[in-house]
């Protein structure tokens, strides 16, 4: 193909032009992050490196209709239109259970492959959303910090810029040191017109000598996008599955996160069969700030989640690589304990944290917060959300947790041993 087609295929697409190729610091492209995976040292069957997954639910999910204390009357009398009767609850002993739209998890608990860390939070409660994120992101909750707990140790270890990975648009300050900074790989893929064939994408993918650098990447950009689509599709529709029937889609707020979870842990699960060095990923679902009419869409996203993580799990066990990683769910807070007037909550404290993987021991961590004893009809947190992230250091990623966490002298967790 000649120079001039090629380039005039680029310009019209809106590619040479724009910002999606010419993307700041840390953006690379899936076949340059797969590229990595030559680079590796060959698999050592006796010792596999632990990875972290580390998703995020942007908005502030609801924990208490999350993980259930179904047998309080404290939580029936709070929110009498959204709370769950025990009949309905996934038990999981004789106090709390799951929502019922949890069944992948309640498999997982059952296997002992799921830890639920109960009332985490962080010390004087904001509110805010983007605070908030900001404190669990920077690990910093005394004052705001440049740098993100896992950006910090890329710095400690001088890593390069595949070992912390985001499938999301945006970087998250999560993976930003003062030196190293992680890599962000949108997990959107390319939908091509009718008039475009995949060969020929895929011809206009190839470098041509002597071409300037700009239109090399973004010819590059069209290729790596046809990889993506295809990992994606393999892995099949995002957020749909064989009886998700006609369920709205609960669309992602201003408050961050991604709809298509399935989809960014497809590439996840590919990155790691394939040996890619990456040993923390960020991945994320958003639309949790529920304050109106909670219940049905709160129940859809916690079907989306379920599905997500329970497939990635059950495929993670099928190889020695993917049995050596962890994932982490967290959210930036929970939801007050009193339904307001719209059937919602409004934004509240401390919630649960889901830990699950083949290497995770299953079972409760920390203690579920009383709903009587309230902090301004808040829960107060009985877990620092540094002593689960400390853990994460330590135990999976083999590093001093005070190191990366400002100094914190947190306890360590029990739910993954140490290697």
């Amino acid at each position: 193909m000649d120079a001039l087609t090629r380039r005039r295929f680029l310009v019209a697409s809106g590619v040479l032009s724009g910002g999606a190729v010419a993307a700041g610091a840390g953006a690379i492209g899936l076949a340059r992050l797969l590229g990595t995976s030559s680079k590796a040292a060959p698999p050592d069957p006796t010792r596999q490196t632990s990875k972290v997954v580390l998703v995020t639910l942007y908005g502030g999910n609801d924990g208490l209709n999350t993980v259930i204390p179904y047998a309080d009357r404290a939580y029936h009398s709070a929110r009498p239109e959204l709370a769950y009767a025990s009949r309905e609850v996934l038990r999981l002993d004789d106090k709390l259970g799951l929502n019922p739209r949890l069944r992948g998890l309640k498999g997982l608990w059952d296997a002992k492959r799921l830890g639920i860390v109960l009332g985490v939070g962080y010390p004087k409660p904001d509110r805010s959303h983007f605070r908030s994120m900001d404190i669990w992101q920077t690990a910093s909750p005394g004052s705001p910090a440049p740098t993100g707990w896992v950006g910090r140790w890329l710095d400690g270890v001088n890593a390069p810029v595949e070992a912390a990975v985001s499938f999301e648009p945006v970087l998250p300050p999560l993976l930003v040191g003062r030196s190293r900074i992680g890599a962000c790989v949108s997990y959107r893929g390319l939908t091509l017109p009718d008039w475009i064939s995949p060969d020929l994408v895929a011809a206009l993918g190839r470098s041509q000598p002597n071409e300037p650098e700009m239109q090399a990447r973004a010819a590059a950009s069209f290729a790596d996008l046809l990889t993506m689509g295809d990992v994606v599709r393999a892995a099949g529709q995002p957020t749909q599955t064989p009886d998700a029937g006609d369920e709205p889609a609960v669309p992602a707020t201003s408050t961050g996160g991604e709809n298509a979870l399935t989809a960014q842990l497809a590439l996840v699960a590919r990155c790691v069969e394939v040996g890619v060095p990456t040993q923390v990923y960020s991945v994320s679902l958003g639309g949790f700030d529920t304050h109106a009419e909670e219940r049905a869409g709160h129940e859809v996203l916690l079907k989306q989640l379920d599905e997500a993580l329970t497939s990635f799990v059950a495929r993670m066990a099928e190889t020695d690589a993917g049995r050596q990683v962890v994932v982490v769910v967290y959210s930036e807070f929970g939801r007050r304990v009193r339904a307001n007037a719209s059937d919602g909550t409004d934004h509240g404290t401390a919630g649960p944290v889901f830990v699950l993987g083949p290497r995770v021991v299953g079972g409760f961590y920390g203690e579920q917060p009383s709903l009587t004893d309230l902090d301004d009809g808040d829960l107060k947190a009985t877990v620092d959300f540094r002593d689960v992230f400390g853990t994460v250091l330590g135990s999976v990623l083999g590093a001093d947790p005070a190191r990366y966490l400002e100094g914190y002298q947190g306890k360590l967790l029990p739910f993954v041993p140490s290697d």
